[in-house]
C-alpha cells in the first residue's frame, strides 16, 4: 500500500486523526521568541590569500592589540607567513583557533600603558612548543598542556610552528579568586583537574558551530568553575572536585540528549543507564533546567523548529514531529505553541534566522566587529 493509501486509512493509522487537526490559522507571533539555531558566527582572519611578502605585516597588524610579533632571525618577510585566526565570541569568553609559523612575541610595559585589555587567557597547543617569560620566570609549554597567563602583566616569548586554542576571559570574571590566579600567572596547569579541563575545552571546541544562545552563559560559568578547581588550594580540592564532577556529568548528559533526540528510548531511565547514575542524581542535575523531561522536550522542540524553518527541509510537519519523538500531532502542536508562542505551521512559513548571542547590544556588536573590538568589549 502506498503512502497516500496509508494516509487514507484512519482505522489502521489512528494518529492520522491528529494530523487533520493542525490549526488552519496561526496564532499571533510572539516578538519575544528566543533565538533559534546556532548562535555563534566566527570572525576569521587569514594571511593565505595575500602575497607571501605581505603576509607577516598583515599578521603584525592583526595581533597588535595583544602583542608585538617578530620573525625568527633566520626568516625574512619575503619567505611568507601563512597564518590563520578564527575567533568565537561567547559573550563572557572568547575562543580562538590559531595556526601560525614560528615567531617571537612581546607584550611590553609600554603596550600595557596604552591598552585597556587586561584579560586572563589560557593556551592549549595542539602542535608545537612555546617558551614565555614573566618576571624572569619561563614557562615551557607543549601539545596537550594548558598554560594560564594575564594580559595585565608584561611578558615575552617565542613559539615554534604551531596550532593552538586560546581562551580569553575577563579579569572581572575571577574577582572571587583574583589572588589565586595572580599567584599562578604564567604557569602550566597539571594534575587530574587540568586534564578534565582540557577534555572540557576540547568538547566546547567540537560544538562551537551548534551552540545555542542558552548554552553560552552556562559554558562561561562552567569554564570559570573548572579553572578555579584547577587552581584551588589542596584544602579546597574536595569541594572543587565535587563541583567539577557535576559540571562534567552535566556535559555528558546534555551530549547524550542531543545525540538521541530522535530516539524513542530517550527517557530518564535510559539516561540513568547510559550515564551510570541514580534517578535522584539525574533529577538533581537537571533541576536548574526545569527537570529532565522538560529539558528533553525543550531540546526536541528546538530541533523541530530548526527543521521547520529550514527551506531545504520538505518533510511534512507531522513527519518532523514524529522524527523528534512526538507520536501525537496534537500534542506536538500544543507543546510547540506553548514553547514559541506560535503554531508549527507558522514556524514553517516564517524562516527564523539565528541571531548572534553576545552580551552586548546590537549597536555595540556592529562597532565591535573586529578582534580588537571583541577583546575590548569582553566582559562589559
Amino acid at each position: 500500500m502506498d503512502t497516500k493509501r496509508q494516509d487514507e486509512a484512519p482505522a489502521r493509522q489512528p494518529r492520522d486523526r491528529d494530523r487533520r487537526r493542525w490549526p488552519r490559522e496561526g496564532q499571533p507571533h510572539n516578538e519575544a521568541a528566543p533565538p533559534l539555531g546556532p548562535a555563534l558566527e566566527p570572525l576569521s582572519f587569514s594571511t593565505l590569500e595575500l602575497a607571501p611578502r605581505d603576509q607577516f605585516a598583515a599578521w603584525q597588524v592583526h595581533m597588535a592589540p595583544l602583542v608585538d610579533v617578530r620573525l625568527p632571525d633566520d626568516k625574512s618577510p619575503d619567505d611568507g607567513f601563512p597564518a590563520s585566526h578564527t575567533a568565537w565570541n561567547l559573550g563572557g569568553m572568547l575562543i580562538v583557533q590559531q595556526r601560525a609559523p614560528a615567531h617571537s612575541y612581546l607584550r611590553s610595559a609600554a603596550k600595557l600603558r596604552s591598552s585597556s585589555i587586561d584579560h586572563w587567557y589560557l593556551v592549549l597547543p595542539r602542535t608545537g612548543r612555546s617558551w614565555t617569560e614573566v618576571d624572569r620566570r619561563v614557562a615551557e609549554n607543549q601539545s596537550g598542556k594548558l598554560e594560564i597567563r594575564s594580559l595585565g602583566y608584561p611578558f615575552r616569548g617565542r613559539a615554534t610552528d604551531s596550532e593552538s586554542l586560546f581562551l580569553y576571559l575577563p579579569r572581572d570574571l575571577f574577582s572571587d579568586a583574583a589572588s589565586t590566579l595572580d599567584a599562578k600567572n604564567n604557569s602550566i596547569l597539571s594534575g587530574n583537574f587540568a586534564n578534565l579541563l582540557v577534555d572540557y575545552v576540547n568538547s566546547i571546541e567540537a560544538r562551537l558551530r551548534s551552540l545555542t544562545a542558552e548554552d553560552l552563559p552556562r559554558i562561561v560559568h562552567a569554564t570559570h568553575s573548572m579553572i578555579i578547581a584547577c587552581l584551588a588550594p589542596p584544602a579546597e580540592h574536595a569541594a572543587a572536585a565535587e563541583q567539577l564532577a557535576s559540571v562534567a556529568l552535566m556535559e555528558r548528559a546534555r551530549r547524550y540528549v542531543q545525540n538521541n533526540l530522535d530516539a524513542v528510548h530517550l527517557t530518564p531511565d535510559s539516561m540513568c543507564r547510559a550515564l551510570g547514575v541514580s534517578r535522584s542524581r539525574l533529577y538533581q542535575l537537571f533541576e536548574p533546567s526545569g527537570g529532565v523531561l522538560h529539558y528533553i522536550q525543550s531540546r526536541r522542540l528546538l530541533a523541530a523548529h530548526v527543521a521547520l524553518s529550514d527551506p531545504a527541509d520538505s518533510r511534512r510537519i507531522v513527519d518532523i514531529a514524529e522524527a523528534f519523538g512526538f507520536s501525537s500531532a496534537a500534542n506536538f502542536s500544543r507543546a510547540f505553541s506553548k514553547e514559541f508562542g506560535y503554531s508549527p505551521r507558522d514556524g514553517r512559513s516564517t524562516v527564523v534566522l539565528p541571531r548572534p548571542a553576545h552580551s552586548v547590544s546590537l549597536a555595540e556588536q556592529e562597532r565591535a566587529s573586529s578582534f580588537e573590538g571583541w577583546l575590548k568589549a569582553l566582559g562589559s
